[in-house]
């Protein structure tokens, strides 16, 4: 009609259908960190608690769902690099909590599926990486400025001790390695902290000098 005003609708998810998403995702990274990356999918419907035509409908192949569950941990880990330095007094103590939080979000068990699963040049992928990178980036520098955290620490050494320790290690026989987990982080951050107890070898690495040599994330 002419002059009228033309309002479009936009169907907004039902509540029902986002908290089935969220749990599948939640699930699907789970499972992903307990068998890898080619656990059925009907596994995840099941332990999701939904159908498995709920699952196709929101992921209709195995890489779509990779994809978001990356994306979601990606995301996630950067909110709370963002967070833990807004609202901590210290900035060391602000790594520090990053630094768990980053385990317990399974950054060192996701990092096998970005190589293998994502393509590369992904934008929503790059941009998700490099929001991380900033945050963290952010938070060693606060903590060097502080003169908290000794200053031959890039955040590629940050990053490759985190992912390793949140690593799994392979096999069965090591169920509940988990608790021990965060033990070893605060070892780390001793040694990360000022003064530095010893002087290391080499220089300080960025992730430009991992992508550079192929070793990100291995």
């Amino acid at each position: 009609m002419v002059g009228s005003a033309v309002v479009q609708r936009v169907a907004r998810p039902r509540a029902d259908a986002v908290r089935n998403r969220e749990r599948i995702v939640a699930t699907a990274r789970e499972m992903f960190v307990e068998y890898g990356a080619d656990v059925p999918l009907d596994d995840i419907a099941r332990r999701a608690g939904v159908g498995n035509a709920t699952l196709y409908r929101h992921f209709p192949d195995r890489r779509e769902l990779i994809h978001t569950v990356t994306l979601s941990v990606l995301t996630r880990t950067a909110e709370q690099a963002e967070t833990a330095l807004a609202e901590e007094a210290s900035a060391f103590q602000a790594l520090r909590r990053f630094v768990h939080a980053a385990v317990d979000e399974r950054m060192g068990a996701m990092c096998p599926l970005f190589s293998r699963w994502i393509q590369p040049g992904d934008p929503e992928f790059t941009e998700a990486r490099e929001r991380l990178s900033r945050a963290v980036q952010d938070l060693i520098e606060a903590a060097q400025r502080s003169g908290e955290l000794r200053p031959d620490i890039g955040l590629g050494d940050l990053m490759v001790a985190v992912s390793q320790l949140a690593r799994p290690l392979p096999g069965t026989a090591c169920q509940g390695v988990d608790r021990f987990v965060h033990r070893h982080l605060e070892l780390l951050l001793d040694g990360l902290s000022t003064p530095r107890p010893s002087e290391l070898p080499g220089f300080a690495v960025t992730l430009d000098d991992l992508r550079g040599h192929g070793e990100e994330c291995r």
